[in-house]
């Protein structure tokens, strides 16, 4: 059985985009340098998205879950920049894919010498 990826263009051009960050910024910067990098990329690309932004304006989920970026309402960017990816980190994924209603999640931790963004599926996905 062939399975489909999910969000194969656009995932491909922020997992680009972070590469080109990664090769630019170094693995010791801070999470808001990579986050101001990016943001800047994305705009140059003219890919609409939406940064630091409370999920629960956006839906009526419960208050207190805020992403690094949600793209084109398809895709949760969450930016690390720490020594590990953590079942934590797992777990806050899965509660802003829920609460934003969104099927694709990227944990991308710059920290780390090779960047291996992590993709993160909402199995309960329904588009609404």
């Amino acid at each position: 059985m062939r399975r489909q990826l999910i969000q194969k263009e656009l995932s491909f051009k922020i997992n680009g985009i972070c590469f080109d960050v990664h090769n630019r910024i170094g693995r010791f910067g801070r999470e808001r340098q990579y986050a101001d990098d990016i943001e800047e990329c994305l705009k140059k690309e003219k890919i609409s998205y939406k940064r630091e932004v409370e999920i629960s304006k956006l839906t009526n989920s419960p208050i207190g879950n805020r992403a690094d970026f949600i793209i084109e309402n398809k895709i949760v960017l969450d930016i690390k920049a720490k020594k590990f990816i953590t079942k934590d980190d797992f777990y806050q994924m899965i509660r802003y894919l829920k609460s934003a209603n969104v099927e694709l999640g990227l944990i991308v931790n710059f920290r780390n010498t090779f960047l291996k963004p992590k993709r993160v599926l909402n199995s309960k996905y329904k588009e609404t």
